[in-house]
């Protein structure tokens, strides 16, 4: 698999689990919103192994999620 591949497969999970949040009533969440709350866990720098990554977006809760957007608000870092 190459880095177009894996990007492309990453970003299909991410708008899967921003599909499953607008399913439960978060409308407004996207998949870029999902990666940056996943990748914000990450050390700059070094990439984690894949398995990891996508068990870190399928296991992704709606609580962990709206705690980092409520953080990242106070921060004043800018989301979408």
């Amino acid at each position: 698999m190459d880095e177009k591949e894996l990007n492309e497969a990453i970003e299909a999970l991410c708008r899967s689990k921003a599909e499953e949040f607008r399913m439960i009533g978060y409308e407004h969440v996207t998949a870029e919103e999902i990666w940056q709350c996943v990748s914000s866990g990450y050390r700059s720098g070094t990439a984690p192994p894949l398995h990891k990554i996508v068990n870190d977006i399928l296991t992704l809760k709606v609580t962990s999620f709206m705690n980092y957007m409520t953080i990242s608000a106070f921060k004043g870092t800018a989301f979408q």
